[in-house]
């Protein structure tokens, strides 16, 4: 890839969510979290609409809803809603098997976003990663794939860190 195309606008939108979703998977707080997965989320719609993978635009757009949404919910109905409207756009938008990775991705997010918390929640949501990555570099998105595997080994590290604090407390409680 020439400097121009990894500087092009449609690369630069991918960075824009490498840095967010980073910056999501630093937080301990489940609410920030969330928050910066939203901002991740709206800057991968500009991505991979410029880069023509539309059901990655449409499981990152129904991200951004159950992101904000399960800031304020952790309804189970509402986490289905988010499920069914993933998968019914990836059977209206599904060119090949491969159109359905980032549609799962979002489903498995979903459902760790509203379901599950701390330690859990993040663990769950490393499958969801590793759909992604393989999505990301299947598509060309360089900051999508360098997301991915920086938000791999980042969401790893606030795992244990949070495993640590856990384990400190239930000390302190001894």
């Amino acid at each position: 890839m020439q400097l121009d195309q990894a500087l092009s606008v449609t690369q630069i939108f991918g960075y824009l969510a490498f840095a967010m979703g980073v910056s999501s998977f630093l937080q301990k707080s489940d609410q920030r979290f969330k928050i910066f997965m939203a901002a991740e989320c709206v800057s991968y719609v500009i991505h991979f609409w410029l880069l023509g993978n539309y059901t990655a635009v449409a499981s990152s757009a129904v991200s951004v809803g159950r992101s904000v949404a399960a800031i304020r919910t952790r309804s189970i109905w509402v986490a289905l809603f988010f499920v069914a409207l993933s998968l019914g756009f990836g059977i209206w938008l599904a060119t090949s098997w491969l159109s359905f990775l980032p549609i799962i991705a979002s489903c498995v997010g979903t459902l760790s976003l509203f379901l599950l918390h701390g330690v859990r929640m993040r663990c769950f949501m490393l499958i969801g990663t590793c759909l992604w990555l393989l999505n990301n570099i299947l598509s060309g998105s360089i900051g999508g794939t360098m997301l991915e595997a920086t938000v791999l080994a980042t969401n790893l590290l606030t795992i244990r860190r949070l495993q640590l604090e856990q384990i400190r407390k239930a000390a302190d409680l001894r």
